[in-house]
């Protein structure tokens, strides 16, 4: 079988080839003139250049291929200019699936996200049926991820073989850049995290979502989605679980809404417009941290064989991974 791959470089990209490549796929990995292929090393594949924002240069390596797998994506929670992103995640996710048809590459597996979901305040646990808008989407990431969804769905509506993922949030070792979930164990492992606001995530085994890529090819239904999840916590509970893990204490001190809200301001309107840096905090990210994004995947379990795994071993592993790679010092813990 032979797949072209995108976001191979990327955290849960990386996942998804080795996971392509210990089944014997012939891959074909999409990255960008400025890639680090850090991530591809051990992983047979041909490698091509180019870019999602001008997905007609992707023609000839798209044809001959059995599969196309979309996993690639602009995946900041702040960005100086909104359009490149919604260039990168709808309009090329429109354009790649366009081409796809055209070439006749016969089976898609597009890499959508929970934040698509419909989300609420009270914690209450999402499936793919809760009601949602793109009105309910905060902030530039949430937004084009959802219309890039609208785009799969509108695919596969049309008749195009699209199967569509929403892992929840990927924990996992080779989290290289990191992504900002694994930006929180780094900070946390630094000492950086001092304080904490009361906000839910569902951690997910990276490996576990990497599986799920491979067996969507030949399982469930076209145009569905499938939620791809492993525990609910919250954000005190996931630092609980590293201070146990790393033998750094856990912070205790709760920040409300309001002062995180004003940290973000200043942090994005000083770190982010005047200094041209990536800002720690962003008004919408804290608005997002009003929603507990709690989420189930008894529908990926029932249709596609996905297995809830504890999310004890994949957060330990990329504790380890980070401090392995010098992101941070050996914790006590791991000093045994």
């Amino acid at each position: 079988m032979k797949v072209f791959l995108t976001g191979a470089t990327g955290f849960v990209g990386s996942h998804v080839a080795r996971a392509y490549a210990a089944g014997g796929a012939e891959l074909r990995l999409l990255t960008r003139s400025s890639s680090n292929l850090a991530s591809l090393e051990g992983i047979a594949g041909e490698t091509v250049v180019g870019d999602l924002r001008q997905a007609d240069g992707l023609r000839a390596a798209l044809t001959g291929c059995d599969a196309l797998v979309h996993v690639a994506a602009d995946y900041r929670l702040w960005v100086r200019d909104p359009e490149t992103m919604f260039a990168a995640n709808v309009t090329g996710t429109r354009e790649l699936l366009r081409i796809a048809r055209e070439v006749g590459v016969p089976r898609v597996v597009y890499t959508s996200s929970v934040a698509t979901m419909g989300f609420k305040a009270d914690g209450t646990i999402v499936d793919e049926a809760s009601p949602v808008s793109v009105a309910d989407m905060i902030g530039v990431y949430k937004r084009s991820k959802f219309l890039g969804e609208v785009e799969a769905i509108a695919a596969a509506k049309a008749g195009q073989h699209v199967m569509i993922l929403n892992p929840t949030t990927p924990i996992g070792a080779e989290d290289r850049k990191p992504t900002p979930t694994g930006g929180i164990v780094v900070d946390f492992l630094n000492g950086k995290f001092p304080a904490y606001m009361e906000t839910g995530l569902n951690l997910v085994d990276v490996g576990e979502v990497a599986r799920m890529h491979v067996e969507a090819l030949g399982r469930g239904t076209p145009g569905e989605r499938y939620i791809l999840g492993g525990e609910n916590l919250t954000l005190k509970q996931i630092l609980d679980r590293m201070s146990a893990i790393t033998g750094i204490p856990s912070p205790t001190m709760k920040v409300p809404h309001a002062v995180a809200m004003a940290f973000a301001f200043f942090e994005e309107n000083f770190t982010g417009r005047l200094r041209g840096k990536e800002p720690r905090a962003t008004v919408e990210s804290v608005r997002m941290g009003k929603k507990m994004m709690f989420a189930s995947s008894a529908k990926a379990e029932r249709e596609l064989g996905f297995r809830v795994l504890p999310v004890y071993g994949a957060l330990r592993s990329a504790i380890e991974w980070f401090v392995a790679n010098g992101y941070a010092p050996v914790p006590p813990e791991l000093k045994r």
